[in-house]
């Protein structure tokens, strides 16, 4: 079940990204993505953040939903997300849509446009994200 998400005009959202600007390809995975753009959806200011957990060895989901959380984020934008991150992130009060992809600008545009569609569970299992083991 999903709900449509509406825009919050002058907060932050977050969209996990490859690179670190708006031009940026979007990041399928969430708390081992490379960049977290946090944008101003009335500014469109924008930061990019190296992704601090991309190598942890376990909890990147939840070390990212954190992070974000500290950031005072109030939507991510993103391909996918584990339960772990999802549990932390919907505890925060954090909006979660996935199924995103394409470039981050993009993103961005559609979601102040509305009619996005906010997930009540995660889209993947855990340890979606961790590299293959050598």
């Amino acid at each position: 079940m999903s709900s449509e998400t509406k825009s919050v005009i002058g907060g932050k959202i977050c969209i996990t990204a490859e690179g670190d600007n708006l031009d940026s390809k979007i990041d399928s995975r969430f708390g081992r993505c490379q960049y977290f753009i946090i944008v101003d959806t009335y500014t469109m200011k924008f930061e990019a953040i190296s992704n601090p957990n991309i190598d942890s060895m376990g909890g990147a989901g939840i070390q990212s939903g954190q992070f974000l959380a500290e950031n005072k984020v109030k939507v991510v934008l993103t391909g996918n997300v584990g339960p772990n991150a999802f549990q932390t992130l919907q505890a925060a009060g954090v909006v979660v849509v996935t199924g995103i992809s394409g470039i981050v600008k993009d993103a961005v545009d559609k979601y102040k446009m509305g009619g996005m569609k906010s997930i009540q569970s995660s889209s993947v299992n855990s340890k979606f994200g961790m590299p293959p083991r050598k």
